[in-house]
């Protein structure tokens, strides 16, 4: 009996990763963001998930405004990946032509202070490219990933961000224990904290809905004293970025270790939306983020 073969998802990814490579920048480029916004059409849900999206952070936005947004969205993703597929072949000169910067210093006097320092980001703009230029300073950075499947396309994901210069640990019951031996190796750990991955994060508002939030960088910062640096990395339209790092989160221990996880993790979702604000076009949320995103997809 004849089966229709599916198409490998990894595959696709090494095939988009040798175009990117191949083609000279501007043309690749251009060529990314066209494809992603062509796909976000035949993408229903996802693109479902970012309209609604958007419009959390922009409610005057509808009808045709909203759908030009969500096409940016989609264009600004073609964008990560293409940079995400070339960063390992970039030299440290490339990177740092290519990135311009504001707050790095709360950064350094974290590291100063000898305890480490928790990177805190949304799912926006090129955090790929930010990281690896930040390895290529020196600084030693752990980031925590989302187990894919098969596992061999997570093995490729975690080599390629390797090849940026940073050490890579799957999200699962050892992903705590590197990050603090991290922490207290003065490294810096590098979380992706807008999104729940296990579901069993802590309530907040965000965005003027109740959901709930990674409580990983709070309980990491009141247990080691590693202050939460809230921090972005967004694309500049003339193919440039700017790294975003802002003040250390408050995060002493006043009360019940629960009390204060979930103090603080209401105070880093309120720093994740300014951020998100500054370029909600860059925001690559595609996923149920709330409550009601669930109920709507039921």
């Amino acid at each position: 009996m004849n089966r229709r073969l599916r198409p490998s998802p990894l595959l696709a990814y090494r095939v988009a990763a040798g175009v990117a490579r191949a083609l000279p920048r501007p043309l690749a480029a251009g060529t990314a963001e066209v494809v992603a916004a062509g796909l976000a059409r035949t993408m229903s849900g996802r693109r479902e998930m970012v309209r609604r999206h958007q419009r959390r952070v922009r409610p005057e936005l509808s009808g045709r405004a909203l759908e030009r947004a969500v096409d940016r969205v989609f264009a600004s993703y073609g964008r990560y990946w293409y940079e995400s597929f070339r960063v390992p072949r970039l030299s440290p000169a490339d990177l740092d032509g290519h990135m311009s910067y504001d707050g790095l210093e709360w950064l350094d006097q974290a590291l100063a202070a000898g305890r480490g320092a928790v990177l805190a980001a949304p799912h926006l703009g090129g955090w790929d490219f930010g990281g690896a230029w930040l390895a290529s300073l020196g600084y030693r950075l752990t980031a925590v990933a989302e187990p894919l499947e098969p596992p061999e396309m997570f093995e490729w994901f975690v080599a390629l961000r390797r090849a940026m210069g940073m050490t890579v640990v799957p999200l699962g019951p050892e992903a705590g224990t590197a990050v603090l031996g991290c922490l207290r190796a003065n490294g810096v750990a590098a979380l992706v904290s807008d999104r729940d991955l296990v579901g069993n994060g802590v309530e907040v508002e965000f965005f003027g809905e109740r959901t709930t939030l990674p409580g990983g960088p709070a309980t990491l910062s009141l247990r080691t004293g590693a202050p939460i640096l809230p921090t972005a990395a967004y694309f500049e339209p003339d193919g440039g970025h700017v790294a975003v790092v802002g003040r250390p989160l408050p995060a002493e221990r006043t009360g019940r270790l629960r009390d204060d996880v979930t103090r603080v993790t209401q105070a880093l979702a309120t720093e994740l939306e300014a951020l998100i604000l500054r370029a909600p076009d860059q925001w690559h949320l595609f996923q149920p983020n709330w409550p009601s995103d669930h109920e709507r997809r039921r």
